[in-house]
């Protein structure tokens, strides 16, 4: 099935909605299709994926995953995972995008119509992670106003905000006795008082905290810029968004590393415990990070890799990225684990009660540790602000990429005129509102609904195996492996096509079952569980997304003339008629005009010589 061709095969599903492009494009008058664009350089490229898959979980994740799951040894599961899933699934995304010249949608429904639902379901995730994700950055930027101030406002109990109850947690004000379980810090009660200003449960939501609104308005405000002029402007922003995190990173690693008890930190960061490796939650964790880190099966990397040269060389490309995002990760655990082994000594506890991880590292436990620093607004303004950088990025190239899925869909509607804007302008205002509910009193709850169950690493495991499937077992391995050698001029390495078929789908399948088995409900914090009401929607956003792989095959088996049988071979083979938007612009800026459909093997393509 993988490598013979339907004679007969036609695409009356897959250009359903393309079969009348050109007889709209005709009724448009004499107004032209916008070109589609391409990256203005191979730099451009490597920097938007860069500034995609790093992003905070490289550094509020993965180190204190690290700390807790047995120090060095979880580079063991970690690595495993990384060569047999990771870097085989990031070069699957990365070279369909670029062999097909589509976003994620349409290249999967171009390359396996049967498994379309794949593409629909990424960008389904995508807009569930627009919704939620930059309220991290929200956060960010109001502690990054707070930071401007004489002194910093979590560093005391004198503020409005404090309670009786605010107690400075060092050595020099408790006098060397433990406080008492009833007194809170003052960057907790900044945090949940004035920042949060959190309710007391979900049923509790209240009104809109109009500054963290503002603060919203702001970063959406900027993405929206970033994005509005598609890879002409997300090519030139990247060149500071993604590298200005990298200079924060080696100033905060500097620093952390001259800190009293730095070593200690750093000890508890790598420190080797082998018999962890016998814990199955190891594993999945390792596995998990693999997939959130990589921004695997969000769609993300297909769109970004639709905007190369055909003949660029996305193998090396793959293995350049790969080795980037996880030395990142490894280098951010010294300057967290070096601050946080500093804030212990200082504070005359063990670091296991300082080492947390995500939201509980970036605004509670770093906050406390730059507040005993010398000069803590200037460690307290470079932290933030690669905070925000960090998210930023992975922000608006998500956006990019569901706005380079839409258009591809309906390249005769998006690309004229300022179509394309205006459609950007909806998404984000419609994601702005969306987002209103998460900075109210009870948002934190809302948010961490949002994170436990919209992206789930379920999820992500669930569309792994299904696009392994695809390819290794429908499309074909060496079918996809030649696609791969037309491009880049020579056969990637021989273990991709078997991990495409074998290995990939079994490891990522096994995890899945893993943590189904062990799911555990929501824990939303100071011993609160979710109530009923607050589970449903949170299943309701996880089955958005991933019920859409069956729903589009039914679909598709539905609307596809012939016999049943028949039907299953045209859907599971290439298209012969492309959407017209299938062809790649030479290295020249000479745009081709638009033509009729292509066939995926016999798009144009730059002599391999010529950019060698």
């Amino acid at each position: 099935m993988a490598d013979q061709r339907d004679p007969d095969q036609g695409a009356v599903l897959l250009n359903g909605s393309q079969q009348g492009t050109r007889a709209k494009g005709k009724e448009a008058g004499e107004e032209s299709l916008q070109a589609r664009g391409q990256w203005a350089s191979k730099t451009e490229f490597l920097l938007a994926v860069a500034g995609q898959i790093i992003g905070l979980g490289n550094v509020w994740r993965f180190p204190y995953l690290c700390y807790k799951n047995g120090g060095g040894v979880f580079f063991v599961p970690y690595l495993l995972f990384l060569v047999l899933c990771g870097v085989p699934l990031f070069l699957l995304e990365t070279s369909l995008g670029q062999y097909t010249s589509l976003g994620g949608v349409s290249a999967w429904r171009n390359i396996c119509p049967l498994f379309g639902g794949l593409g629909y379901a990424s960008q389904v995730m995508i807009l569930h992670g627009c919704v939620y994700y930059i309220v991290i950055l929200a956060w960010a930027l109001f502690y990054l106003a707070y930071s401007f101030q004489t002194e910093l406002p979590w560093a005391h109990c004198n503020n409005t905000w404090n309670t009786e109850a605010c107690v400075l947690f060092n050595n020099q004000t408790t006098n060397g006795s433990f406080p008492s379980e009833n007194t809170t810090s003052p960057v907790m009660e900044f945090w949940e008082r004035e920042v949060l200003q959190l309710s007391s449960n979900l049923d509790e939501l209240g009104p809109v905290n109009w500054r963290l609104a503002l603060c919203l308005a702001v970063v959406w405000l900027v993405c929206y810029f970033c994005v509005w002029k598609g890879v002409k402007s997300t090519g030139k922003v990247v060149y500071l968004t993604a590298t200005f995190p990298y200079v924060m990173l080696f100033v905060l690693l500097i620093r952390g590393a001259t800190l009293p008890g730095a070593t200690q930190g750093i000890i508890y960061y790598l420190k080797p415990n082998h018999t962890r490796l016998a814990d199955p939650q190891v594993w999945m964790d390792a596995g998990t990070q693999i997939f959130f880190s990589y921004g695997i099966c969000l769609g993300s990397l297909t769109a970004l890799g639709s905007y190369n040269k055909y003949n660029n060389d996305c193998h090396k490309d793959c293995y350049m990225l790969c080795l980037l995002n996880s030395s990142t990760s490894f280098l951010a655990g010294f300057a967290i684990f070096s601050v946080l082994g500093f804030m212990a000594q200082e504070q005359g506890i063990d670091i296991s009660e300082v080492a947390q991880s995500g939201p509980g590292l970036a605004f509670i436990a770093y906050p406390r540790a730059v507040a005993l620093m010398p000069l803590p607004q200037l460690w307290a303004v470079c932290f933030f602000l690669m905070i925000i950088m960090l998210g930023l990025d992975t922000q608006f190239v998500s956006l990019e990429a569901l706005m380079t899925s839409v258009t591809d869909l309906y390249p005769w509607l998006f690309r004229r005129g300022h179509r394309r804007e205006l459609l950007l302008l909806l998404v984000c205002v419609v994601c702005f509102l969306l987002g209103l509910v998460m900075v109210t009193p009870g948002g934190l709850y809302v948010f961490q609904i949002y994170d436990h169950y919209s992206c789930s690493g379920a999820s992500l495991l669930l569309l792994s195996i299904f696009q392994s499937v695809a390819i290794g077992w429908v499309y074909g391995p060496d079918r996809f492996n030649s696609n791969i050698r037309d491009m880049i001029g020579y056969d990637p390495l021989p273990v991709f096509k078997l991990c495409w078929k074998y290995v990939t789908p079994a490891v990522c399948t096994a995890t899945f079952l893993f943590s189904l088995v062990c799911w555990s409900p929501l824990s939303l914090g100071k011993g609160l569980a979710a109530p009923g009401w607050a589970t449903v929607l949170g299943w309701v956003l996880t089955l958005s997304s991933v019920s859409l792989l069956p729903i589009w095959a039914i679909y598709a088996l539905a609307t596809t003339p012939g016999t049943l049988p028949q039907r299953f071979r045209r859907l599971c083979c290439p298209a012969d008629n492309s959407p017209p938007g299938l062809h790649h612009l030479p290295s020249k800026k000479t745009a081709l005009p638009l033509t009729t459909a292509l066939p995926l093997t016999d798009k144009p393509k730059e002599p391999i010589t010529d950019i060698i």
